[in-house]
């Protein structure tokens, strides 16, 4: 990644109103990168670290297509998007994952993410696709199948690999830990997580670009219907694809055009990134503005009472 000196500008505020009242404030960071690594807008302080969570799965899933894993078991697009979602565990979307297991021939008892609450199985985990995947390396790489989470595991250690290479940054700088179903995440930057996906999108990388595909075609796999990764990339019609992350954190890339956006909000809300995402992605004529009242109306309007109104735009650097 380009190094830039420290970029700092006022952040994005959203505002929690009821009848037109101010009731809550969110503070929010946002970074616009493209594909070589040059900051071209920001809110907030573009390098403020944090975990990239959930954001991180379309790049755990490229130790699934960099490897010969989908033609040597003859699994399809819709098995990546699924890799790479954060699902809601319904049928459709549990049965995706159980797939991926039979036909690498790996017991779905092998998967090391919880069974959720009033749930009967892991395969139910909205990660269970990404470990999936990454069980489906092990078997195909013929590596343990028992310790896939560890730091020490192999699979683990290709995705780190994998992601140190993407962002120029030497791995063992990065600081991990981790996530709430098992898997390790990262701590990086908020313009390293928007040069992720610029490069995700740009479309210079066949594994990644495999990757892209199968998260727009199959956007229902990514979150379900309902939900703001899977509305937005059907509204966009293939020209976004956005992955979010828990605690406010949003990451959308610009298909084609090599750009990358970054959200975290301060405080973790997760209503306030929805909104500028939505804010942000029209100004920037990422999306129209007949989308953009889509959006705002699903997820902006949060009842008869509220609504969320976003103060505030990205400076360009």
């Amino acid at each position: 990644m380009t190094r830039v000196k420290r970029t700092q500008a006022s952040k994005i505020e959203v505002h929690l109103l009821r009848e037109g009242i101010i009731e809550s404030v969110h503070q929010v960071e946002a970074t616009v990168c493209d594909k070589r690594g040059r900051v071209l807008a920001v809110a907030g302080d573009c390098q403020t670290a944090t975990f990239i969570r959930s954001a991180l799965k379309p790049f755990q899933a490229l130790a699934v297509t960099s490897t010969g894993t989908l033609p040597a078991y003859g699994l399809t697009d819709k098995d990546v998007a699924i890799m790479c979602g954060s699902h809601q565990g319904n049928i459709e979307q549990s049965r995706q994952v159980f797939n991926i297991l039979w036909r690498a021939d790996v017991d779905p008892l092998a998967l090391q993410c919880p069974i959720p609450p009033n749930k009967q199985s892991s395969l139910q985990h909205n990660c269970s696709g990404k470990h999936a995947g990454m069980l489906a390396v092990c078997k195909h790489q013929d590596w343990s199948l028992n310790d896939y989470l560890r730091r020490s595991s192999p699979v683990q250690k290709m995705i780190l690999r994998q992601i140190s290479e993407l962002l120029g940054i030497p791995g063992d700088e990065l600081i991990s830990a981790h996530d709430d179903c098992g898997a390790p995440t990262y701590s990086i930057q908020v313009q390293h997580m928007a040069y992720l996906y610029a490069q995700l999108a740009s479309g210079d990388k066949v594994d990644l670009e495999r990757i892209v595909r199968a998260m727009t075609y199959y956007p229902r796999m990514i979150a379900g219907d309902g939900a703001f990764d899977t509305e937005l990339m059907r509204a966009a019609e293939g020209e976004i694809v956005s992955k979010s992350g828990a605690e406010g954190i949003q990451c959308i890339g610009r298909v084609g055009e090599g750009m990358g956006l970054a959200i975290k909000v301060t405080d973790g809300a997760k209503r306030a990134k929805h909104a500028v995402a939505i804010h942000l992605l029209k100004q920037m004529g990422w999306i129209s503005p007949k989308t953009a009242e889509i959006l705002s109306d699903k997820f902006l309007k949060l009842s008869s009472y509220k609504r969320l109104e976003t103060i505030g735009e990205l400076s360009i650097v």
